[in-house]
This record gives C-alpha cells, sequence and structure tokens, in this order.
C-alpha cells in the first residue's frame, strides 16, 4: 500500500492552494487526486475576468487564475494523479482510488484534504412539468460546451434562476448571438453577486423577474416554448399570472451542492444548511486528521475566498502531521448562527490553540437593509458593524481576534447575528 504524509482529494484551485500552502509549511509528501484530465477545475471553463482581485491583486479570467497554481504546484514539485477517481475512504485513512495505470489501488494517509467542490442541482430536483426534450442544460454544462468543446447551444433562451453561473451565461450567450429573453428567479432576490447582475444583466438588457418561475415547458425533441409564471409568499405559482416565451434552450442556475459522498462515507459530521462538513478553526472536521476547504466545505462567490481558506487548511493538515498528536488543554467554543444568518463556518474554534484571528463567513438568509452585523460572547455584545445591504447571494465575514477572548476564560458560545439596532 502507498504511503504518503498528505492525500488531497481534488485539483481545483482549493486542492491547489492547500498542497502549495502544505508544501512551504514543510511537508515534502504530498499527493494530489484529480478525476479530470487536467488541473484547474471549474476554473477552466470560466473564460470571463473578475478573478484575482484580492489573491494576486489584478483582474484574472479562470484559466489565468488557475495556471498561477499550477505553476506553484510545478514549481514546488507536488506530484499528482489525473484521470483518477477516489471511489472511497475511511476513518483509518485510507483512500481507494482507480485509474487506468494502476488499476484499482488503496492509498494509506497521515492527513486527508477535501477539496472535491461542488455540482449544479440536476432538473431532476425541480418538479417542473413537461416532456424531457433537447435543449434543456444546467448553466455550468452549457458553459463548459460552449467555452471548452467549442459547440454553441441555443439562439433563443430562457434562464431559470439567478445564480453567479445563470447570470455570467446569460452574458456570455448572448456575446454568441443568442436572444436571452428572461431569467426568471424563485426567491424575492437574486441568487448571484450584485456585480453580475449590473454586468451580466443590465449592461445586456437582459429582463430579471424576481418571485417567477419555469411552470411549463413545450417541445417532444427540442425545447419550443416556456412559460413561466408570478409565485407568492409560498414558493406556489399565481394562477393568471403565466406568460409565454418562445425559445429553443433553457438553462438551469438553481444553485450548487457541495461534492460530500466521500465526506459521508468517513461518517463525518455534516452541516444540515450548508450540506458541507461541520470543521473548527483549524478546518478540519469531525474525522480526526481529515480537512476541508473550498465549495465541498460551503459554496463561495469568489474563488479569492476558496484559496484563502484552503491555504489555511493546507497549513493546517501540515501542522497535524508534523505534532502526530491529539491537542491537550482544549477550550472548544460553540459559534451559533441567529436572527437572519443561516449558518457560520467554522462551527466551533478552540480559543486555545487558535490563531491569532479566525475569519468566519457565513451568508445570511434574506435581503436586509441598514442592518447590523453584531457578535456576542456569551450574551454580551462584542462588536457590531453596520451594512447598508445585505443578501442571500454575497458571503459575509467577521474576524474574530485571539486576544479579545481574554476577558472571557469561560467562555460556552459566540453568537453572530443580524439586528436592526
Amino acid at each position: 500500500m502507498a504511503k504518503h504524509d498528505i492525500v488531497i482529494i481534488g485539483g481545483g484551485p482549493a486542492g491547489l492552494a492547500a498542497a502549495v500552502a502544505a508544501r512551504k509549511a514543510g511537508i515534502q509528501d504530498i499527493l494530489i487526486l484529480e478525476r479530470d484530465g487536467c488541473l484547474g477545475g471549474i476554473l477552466n471553463q470560466c473564460i470571463h475576468n473578475g478573478f484575482g482581485l484580492h489573491t494576486f491583486k489584478e483582474e484574472l479570467t479562470g484559466p489565468e487564475y488557475a495556471a498561477r497554481y499550477i505553476e506553484m504546484v510545478e514549481a514546488e514539485k507536488i506530484p499528482y494523479k489525473l484521470n483518477t477517481m477516489v471511489i472511497d475512504i475511511n476513518k483509518e485513512k485510507e483512500v481507494t482510488v482507480i485509474n487506468k495505470e494502476d488499476g484499482l489501488t488503496t492509498i494509506q494517509a497521515k492527513a486527508i484534504i477535501l477539496a472535491m467542490g461542488c455540482r449544479e442541482r440536476p432538473r431532476g430536483a425541480l418538479n417542473i412539468p413537461g416532456y424531457r426534450p433537447a435543449g434543456i442544460y444546467s448553466a455550468g454544462t452549457a458553459q463548459r460546451l460552449m467555452n471548452i468543446e467549442g459547440f454553441s447551444v441555443g439562439k433563443e433562451v430562457v434562464i431559470l434562476g439567478s445564480g453567479d453561473i445563470g447570470l455570467i451565461m446569460a452574458r456570455r450567450m448572448t456575446l454568441e448571438g443568442a436572444k436571452v429573453k428572461v431569467v426568471a428567479e424563485l426567491m424575492p432576490y437574486s441568487g448571484g453577486l450584485k456585480r453580475n447582475i449590473v454586468q451580466c444583466l443590465d449592461d445586456y438588457g437582459i429582463p430579471l423577474k424576481l418571485s417567477h418561475t419555469v411552470v411549463g415547458i413545450e417541445g417532444k425533441e427540442r425545447v419550443t416554448g416556456i412559460t413561466i409564471a408570478q409565485v407568492g409568499p409560498d414558493r406556489k405559482p399565481i394562477p393568471g399570472t403565466e406568460e409565454h416565451y418562445s425559445c429553443d434552450t433553457l438553462l438551469l442556475s438553481v444553485g450548487l451542492i457541495p461534492e460530500n459522498e466521500l465526506s459521508r462515507s468517513i461518517g463525518i459530521d455534516m452541516s444540515r444548511i450548508t450540506s458541507g462538513p461541520e470543521v473548527n478553526d483549524q478546518l478540519e472536521t469531525s474525522a480526526e486528521g481529515v480537512f476541508a476547504c473550498g465549495n465541498v466545505l460551503h459554496v463561495h462567490d469568489l474563488v479569492d475566498y476558496v484559496s484563502e481558506e484552503a491555504t489555511l487548511a493546507g497549513t493546517n493538515a501540515a501542522e497535524y502531521v508534523r505534532s502526530g498528536e491529539e491537542k491537550s488543554n482544549c477550550h472548544v467554543v460553540e459559534l451559533k448562527a441567529e436572527n437572519g444568518v443561516r449558518y457560520t463556518v467554522p462551527q466551533t474554534l478552540d480559543v486555545n490553540h487558535m490563531q491569532d484571528q479566525v475569519t468566519v463567513r457565513f451568508r445570511v438568509a434574506d435581503v436586509y437593509k441598514d442592518r447590523y452585523i453584531s457578535v456576542y460572547y456569551d450574551g454580551v455584545q462584542i462588536s457590531k458593524r453596520k451594512k447598508k445591504v445585505l443578501a442571500p447571494g454575497e458571503m459575509e465575514q467577521v474576524v474574530l481576534k485571539k486576544e479579545s477572548f481574554g476577558d472571557y476564560p469561560d467562555l460556552k458560545n459566540i453568537v453572530i447575528c443580524t439586528e436592526v439596532e
């Protein structure tokens, strides 16, 4: 059985950043496992710009951003296996993989970093009535077909869902000569970044209809038309509000799901809200020595934050391999999301062993205006920061400093919430 200090599952932006960080932290024996034929993950098909403003202080396309990290991996001579599928992980940190060269093999790891990314929610999860004609794509599939395979997927387009990929594809298809007739969004707010609504819809005169959904798909061989309707507060269509659009293509941008089948096979504690693992401030899961970062942990809106998180995971995994022992004298504090905050990552932190500061990321449950983001230690307000607008499509964060816990030696929980005043 092959043995490695750190095995990283996934060669996308999270896996690459974690590998580079682990090597810089002094671990030589690292292996990246990637099921695709090249490194870079989803970034390879994201040919638009807007990446890297935080990490590299310049605007890059997705492939350019990926190339920067691939160059770092190559420079550090970190080995990786492509076209390699991980099919199982167990609690002993044995990773079962399969590829053409080696067949079915098992790798023993001292530490594992989960960086498998996320996938799109499919049509089957939406319960839209109608046949199954050609012309219905998830937005990411259409993006791959256009940007990598070189296919045109349609000429008259309706998009359901206003996630970032759907918004970006509205612009992409317009630039390729297609007519995007409408973007319909079930929720009363957009699921994407504000900048993408402006740059991808407003700049091209593409209407966004909030509180609308698709109620009918026409066509047997190929989509010929779509009917959308307004929905009420219960998210159910309101009779009499139907609108018909003739089109040959329907793109679905209805959410992303972290790829956590492998995480569940280890028996990791999972978050019901993020659909990713629950982690501590080291980004370690409930399985000792197994770390998680990037979109497999929770869906990010900026790849720069993925890289930042993965760097932390790689550094901490390296520390775990070096120390090789359980920490003693732990003071674990639970992080609670309340009053408009849906979740926090991490979910716990160890006051005694944390770094000088910990970045807590979260999303809100609805669109809020003129609200404060407040932090409480055992019911005592520690900080509050006013935000003009909070929206579910934009990830928020607060920074907790180790020095702030000095006056709370018996601290039990930290609450992060929104408040009107």
